[in-house]
């Protein structure tokens, strides 16, 4: 394969996607906030990732583009976090449609992330979901660009586990320090995805020329909270874990400069479209991603 561009490449999961496909394309593009520079087979190209400039002749002759650009979540949901978080989704996304529209050979596929939030909307901790509002909001700016020549995948992706990063590097921390019991209530469905697949996902989905459309990134094995934090225990072997009730958290939220209800609300989806296209997860329970993340 020729040249894949990444934008939003340099975090968690911009790093998994590089070391996977370091070796299967000739040249990778990855679109940067910080400085242009390269390394090896690696463009670094700086971009706002909001208007367009210099950077959008990148997507010329791209065999793929995956956009996982976007402010983190991992904060407090103020109006100017809500902002960003929302902003950098849409804004990127919508410079990515409009460089696609300038440049001779647009990319053949575009897969851009979404919110998992979307495919199981609630409101049973806060009154509002957030996440869900910019999820749609996320994919109204992305099914608003046409290309003939591009397929288009939103990826919904839920939480995605790995060893060095992602949703689940804290809750080992705290079931290491004896606070590993449930959170809230419990009851709240956790729906997750190992980062090895994820990336798999992406390969799969960059491949599979018949699937377009939305797709839900995560494993076939949603858990409880409750289910979830007794597995981190038992896999590290810690015997026992305090549980932290919804007060606790806000007021933990509060201190550490987080979200709650980013532990609070529930999440429950199923990879459906991925399974009935004959994806095959490395990964697909719980205790399996656990065991090999965690050993």
């Amino acid at each position: 394969m020729s040249k894949l561009v990444i934008a939003g490449g340099t975090g968690f999961l911009g790093n998994e996607l590089l070391d996977f496909y370091g070796s299967k394309y000739n040249e990778i593009v990855v679109l940067t906030r910080g400085k242009s520079r390269t390394s090896k087979n690696i463009s670094y190209v700086q971009w706002d990732a909001k208007t367009i400039g210099k950077w959008h002749r990148s997507l010329d002759n791209a065999d793929a583009l995956i956009n996982l650009t976007g402010k983190t979540v991992d904060c407090r949901f103020t109006k100017k976090n809500k902002d960003l978080i929302l902003n950098s989704r849409v804004d990127s996304t919508l410079a990515l449609g409009k460089a696609i529209n300038l440049v001779d050979n647009p990319p053949k596929v575009w897969l851009n992330a979404s919110s998992a939030a979307i495919s199981h909307p609630n409101k049973e901790e806060n009154g509002e979901d957030f996440m869900l509002y910019v999820g749609q909001e996320w994919e109204k700016a992305f099914n608003s660009i046409t290309h003939k020549e591009t397929r288009k995948v939103a990826l919904r992706i839920s939480l995605v586990f790995g060893k060095d990063g992602g949703a689940l590097v804290p809750l080992k921390k705290i079931t290491q320090f004896g606070l590993g019991g449930k959170q809230g209530s419990g009851n709240q469905m956790v729906s997750w995805v190992h980062s090895k697949d994820f990336v798999g996902i992406t390969n799969f989905l960059l491949e599979k020329n018949s699937v377009t459309g939305p797709v839900v990134v995560a494993a076939p094995d949603s858990k409880s909270n409750k289910k979830l934090m007794a597995t981190i225990r038992k896999t590290l072997k810690v015997p026992f874990g305090l549980p932290s009730f919804s007060w606790m958290l806000k007021i933990g939220g509060f201190i550490i400069g987080t979200e709650p209800s980013l532990i609070l609300n529930s999440m429950n989806v199923y990879p459906e479209k991925l399974i009935k296209n004959g994806f095959k997860f490395k990964y697909a329970t719980l205790e399996s991603a656990l065991k090999n993340i965690l050993k």
